[in-house]
């Protein structure tokens, strides 16, 4: 029987280099892909004691990237995307530049649309296409209006492509706050403390580990009677 195969776009950090850890260590086959090639580097050397993972260079709100990458990718199983470019999209309205607004909804909507623009052609009818959101969708608050909008435009997507690429399934994970590196673009050197005090309101007592995500993305990927739906990995943060 032939290996699984799954892209994971964001794979060389955070959430989508844990859910490549997992999937290599299954037996599956595994590309991740980002801009960076350094940092996709670095996430090849972090696995290879799991397995082999193949590593592409690509920036999905390009369209001739994403034609590039599934070129190199051949087909598939499964599409993940983790990818976000937040940088200076936490800002109050009258401070928020356009520009950074731009890049926000290039990496997050426009390239999982891509995504699946590209990529559905490459995947087999019980396949499927995960995006990731977030609890801003739920919860927004001061400085992040766009991050807010983006997510919630990735569950209204995740609705229509359920329906335009059955049998297909398109679904979203949704998480809370998570401790990945973003958090340090978010925070600075706030970071820590405003993770020990949301740790303290959640039901679960604590923040969330990329592990816990990519458990999210795997049911996703796996059940096979689910599709059009947003999975809250959140640790209870829509409740308080």
């Amino acid at each position: 029987m032939d290996k699984e195969k799954v892209l994971i776009v964001g794979g060389s950090s955070g959430m989508g280099l844990s859910l490549a850890r997992s999937l290599l260590a299954d037996g599956a086959a595994v590309v991740i892909a980002g801009r960076s090639p350094d940092r996709l580097a670095r996430a090849r050397a972090a696995l290879a004691d799991v397995g082999d993972v193949q590593a592409v260079a690509a920036d999905i709100a390009r369209e001739d990237d994403v034609i590039r990458l599934f070129g190199a990718c051949g087909q598939l199983d499964h599409i993940v995307s983790t990818a976000a470019d937040i940088e200076g999209a936490y800002a109050l309205l009258p401070e928020l530049e356009l520009a950074a607004a731009h890049r926000v909804f290039a990496s997050k909507f426009f390239g999982p649309w891509l995504l699946a623009k590209h990529g559905s052609s490459r995947l087999a009818p019980n396949a499927s296409i995960t995006f990731t959101s977030g609890i801003a969708a739920c919860r927004p608050a001061p400085r992040g209006s766009v991050v807010a909008g983006v997510n919630g435009a990735l569950a209204s997507l995740a609705y229509a492509l359920a329906v335009e690429l059955a049998p297909i399934r398109v679904n979203v994970v949704s998480p809370g706050w998570v401790d990945t590196p973003i958090w340090q673009q978010v925070a600075g050197e706030e970071a820590a403390a405003r993770l020990d005090a949301m740790a303290q309101k959640l039901p679960v007592g604590r923040i969330g580990r990329p592990d816990d995500i990519a458990d999210g993305i795997r049911f996703l990927m796996r059940n096979g009677f689910t599709t059009g739906s947003v999975l809250h990995v959140d640790g209870g943060h829509r409740l308080v």
